[in-house]
């Protein structure tokens, strides 16, 4: 209902706008990408595929229109088809936003809006943008994107010029609702003991996200915080030898604030991220049992990409991820070294190819998908080719 309520308005939108125009005047545009990308993994199954048999279960398309009625109304609607193992296989509604810019210093967008918090939250579902075939894990599991790109409210944004020597200052303040879907990436490990949550779970939430453009030209500093009110989700457990019984799992409030950089100099760019995410959450079936958990998690990547021509360009980042409230041992981090190349056959069609070395447990592993158990150690092969109009 929330998907029909926003198209509806964003469209009444557009339609109130046009009233005296024609639809050459709206400045029609349609946009997309689709990409089919192959997964071989040693030692542990990933990402819900049968990895370690090669899997090429990883297809994405995205289609994007979007119609400028006014010099400040812009509006844009993105649709996904996305299927990654057992994730997805599902058409979503990535955002559906009406965007009203005043001015250079103010503006504001609403409807269903991506979430401008961190380095890269806003353009992780544009997989032509970047060279990486999977973004940094630690901060932006795929498991996960759908959730964290965007949120049910509106965003302000703008930017402050501080003058020649201090630069200048951009700014983004955000709130609504945040859902995660029945299936999402978070619900992995409590599907694996039969517990689902049909309803998914939902959260108030607000942030604010400050951008600093140096006076150094490519170096840009920025900082954001997330905050998710207190909330409590529904949920069916299935527990052998008694029967399915209702519950509910319920997440204290969350503030998640991330530190990050970029520099980007003629071929060369250098990108670092930290964040912290401390959480605890109750688990209870009236009557049957109620388990309460806390983790502690701290995230980073530091990266680095070169174009070494025209059409190839190669990266590396460390991507690493602790939770600190977990008992020692793989399961309590993951880091991740991974190598990559992208060519670019033309404006339309790119390959990317990517290593991963990675060590311990803690992101993006099934265990229903891995019987014998997690090895702590994982080397993942991707492949991906990808076209876009």
């Amino acid at each position: 209902m929330k998907r029909i309520l926003i198209a509806t308005g964003v469209l009444l939108g557009i339609a109130t706008a046009a009233n005296a125009q024609s639809l050459d005047d709206l400045n029609i545009q349609f946009h997309g990408y689709a990409t089919q990308g192959f997964l071989y993994t040693t030692n542990n199954n990933i990402l819900t595929t049968n990895s370690t048999d090669g899997s090429p279960a990883w297809t994405e398309a995205v289609v994007n229109v979007s119609a400028q009625p006014t010099p400040k109304l812009h509006v844009s609607v993105q649709a996904r088809y996305f299927l990654l193992g057992n994730f997805g296989n599902a058409i979503t509604l990535d955002y559906a936003m009406a965007d009203y810019k005043v001015n250079d210093r103010f503006g504001v967008r609403f409807g269903k809006v991506k979430t401008p918090s961190s380095l890269f939250n806003e353009v992780q579902d544009i997989d032509p943008s970047y060279m990486w075939s999977l973004l940094p894990q630690s901060i932006y599991p795929i498991s996960s994107r759908n959730s964290l790109l965007s949120h049910y409210g509106g965003v302000v944004y703008g930017t402050v010029n501080l003058g020649e020597k201090l630069g200048k200052l951009e700014y983004r303040g955000w709130g609504g609702e945040m859902s995660l879907g029945s299936g999402d990436g978070y619900f992995l490990s409590e599907h694996d003991l039969g517990i689902n949550f049909p309803n998914g779970y939902s959260s108030v939430t607000s942030g604010a996200a400050l951008h600093w453009k140096t006076p150094l030209p490519g170096l840009m500093i920025g900082t954001s915080i997330n905050r998710l009110n207190a909330s409590t989700a529904t949920l069916t457990a299935a527990i052998p030898g008694y029967g399915t019984f209702n519950g509910s799992l319920a997440v204290n409030q969350i503030n998640d604030p991330q530190f990050f950089a970029r520099y980007e100099k003629a071929k060369l760019m250098f990108a670092g991220e930290y964040q912290r995410l401390p959480l605890t959450d109750t688990t209870q079936v009236p009557g049957i049992f109620a388990q309460s958990q806390r983790s502690d998690f701290r995230s980073w990547f530091a990266m680095a990409s070169y174009k070494l021509t025209g059409k190839l360009t190669a990266g590396v980042y460390d991507s690493q991820q602790v939770d600190r409230k977990a008992v020692l041992g793989p399961a309590r981090y993951q880091k991740d070294w991974a190598v990559s190349g992208r060519y670019d056959f033309n404006e339309f069609l790119y390959a990317k190819a990517e290593q991963h070395f990675l060590d311990g447990t803690v992101i993006g592993y099934d265990v229903a998908l891995n019987p014998g158990g997690l090895k702590p150690t994982t080397r993942l092969t991707i492949i991906k080719l990808g076209v876009s109009f």
